[in-house]
C-alpha cells in the first residue's frame, strides 16, 4: 500500500478529539465583552482610589487570560491525533485550566496583602465613580455568567467551567463593590472598601482551589470520581469467560474522555473475541467508556509474579473441592 492509500489515522483507531461549539461561542462572547470591560474597570479603579473596584479589575484581566487559554484549548482540541500525541491535544484542556486556577488563587492572595495594607493606610474613595462602574459590572458578569452557565450545561468541559469560576468570582466582587460604595456612602466607613475585596478574595480563592484541585487529579491520571474501580471490576468479572481482572486502570484525558485497561485471566474455551465484546458492552453501556485496552491472559502463561501462582492455587483448590464434593444429579 502507497502512503497516498493509507488511511488518515492508520496509527490509532479513535481521534481523540473534541467539537465544541457552543463552548466556542460562549467564550468567544465572553472574550469580547470582558476584554471591553476590563479597560474601562482598569480606568475607572484609577480614578475611583478604590481597592474593591481595582480588585474587581485585576480579576478581569485575569479573566481575559483565562479565557484566551481556554479558547487555544478548544481550538487544540479539535486538530486530530498524530504519530506523537495519539491522543491529540485534549490534555490541552487541563493544562489551561490549571493555569487559570492557579491564577484565581495568586491573584487572591494578592488581593488579601494589598487589603491588609489598605486597613494600614486608608484612602480616601470616590464613591459616586466606583459606584456606577461597580453597577455596570455587575450587569455584564451577570450577562456573561448566564451565558458560560448555559453553555456548561450543554457541554461538559473543565474549560468553561473555569471560566465560568471566575465569572462567579466577578459577580460577587461587582456585588461587593456595590454594597461597599453604599455603606461608605451612608456611613463614612472606608475600611468596607479593604473588608469587602478581602471577602472578595477568599471567594476567588476558593472557586481557584477547586479548579486547581480537578485539574491535578486529572494530570495524576487519578480514577474519576465518578467511577469506583472496584465496582467496574466485578462487572467485567461477572463476564462469561473472564476468571479474573488485575492490572486495570482508569484516568480521564480530559473532561468527558476516559480510557480503560486491563489485564484478564481468562478460560481457554471461550473465544476471546466474544469476552473482548461482552466486555466493551458492558464498559459502554453501564458506565459510558468507549475506550479500553484489553489484554486476555493466561495465568500459567503470564502469572504476574506471586500473583498469577496464588490465583492458580486458588483455582486448583476449587476444582479439588468441586471434585470432592460433586453436585447431586437432579
Amino acid at each position: 500500500m502507497n502512503d497516498r492509500a493509507k488511511p488518515a489515522y492508520d496509527f490509532h483507531h479513535l481521534r481523540h478529539v473534541k467539537e465544541q461549539s457552543s463552548s466556542k461561542r460562549a467564550l468567544w462572547i465572553t472574550l469580547i465583552l470582558t476584554l471591553f470591560f476590563t479597560v474601562v474597570e482598569v480606568i475607572g479603579g484609577l480614578l475611583s482610589h478604590s481597592l474593591a473596584l481595582l480588585s474587581d479589575s485585576a480579576h478581569m484581566i485575569s479573566d481575559v487570560i483565562a479565557l484566551g487559554l481556554s479558547m487555544t484549548a478548544i481550538y487544540l482540541a479539535t486538530r486530530p491525533p498524530n504519530a506523537k500525541y495519539t491522543f491529540g491535544y485534549l490534555r490541552f484542556e487541563i493544562i489551561a485550566s490549571l493555569l487559570n486556577g492557579l491564577a484565581l488563587c495568586v491573584i487572591s492572595v494578592g488581593i488579601f496583602i494589598e487589603g491588609i495594607a489598605r486597613f494600614i493606610h486608608p484612602v480616601d474613595i470616590k464613591f459616586g465613580l466606583m459606584l456606577v462602574i461597580a453597577s455596570i459590572g455587575f450587569i455584564v458578569n451577570l450577562v456573561l455568567t448566564i451565558v458560560l452557565s448555559r453553555s456548561h450545561h450543554e457541554e461538559e468541559n473543565l474549560n468553561v467551567q473555569s471560566a465560568l469560576w471566575h465569572f462567579i468570582g466577578d459577580l460577587m466582587s461587582s456585588a461587593g463593590v456595590i454594597v461597599s460604595a453604599i455603606v461608605i456612602y451612608y456611613t463614612g466607613l472606608m475600611f468596607f472598601d479593604p473588608l469587602i475585596s478581602m471577602v472578595i478574595g477568599v471567594i476567588i480563592f476558593i472557586g481557584g482551589a477547586r479548579i486547581l484541585r480537578e485539574s491535578v487529579l486529572i494530570l495524576m491520571e487519578s480514577v474519576p470520581e465518578k467511577f469506583k474501580l472496584d465496582d467496574i471490576r466485578a462487572d467485567l468479572r461477572q463476564v462469561e469467560g473472564v476468571e479474573d481482572v488485575h492490572e486495570m486502570h482508569l484516568w480521564a484525558v480530559s473532561t468527558d474522555h476516559y480510557s480503560l485497561t486491563a489485564h484478564m485471566f481468562v478460560r481457554e474455551d471461550i473465544q476471546p473475541f466474544c469476552i473482548i465484546l461482552a466486555v466493551n458492552e458492558v464498559l459502554e453501556q453501564k458506565y459510558g467508556i468507549t475506550h479500553s485496552t484489553i489484554q486476555m491472559e493466561h495465568a500459567s502463561i503470564h502469572p504476574h509474579g506471586e500473583y498469577g501462582r496464588e490465583f492458580l492455587r486458588h483455582k486448583e483448590e476449587l476444582q479439588h473441592a468441586a471434585e470432592a464434593n460433586p453436585e447431586p444429579s437432579v
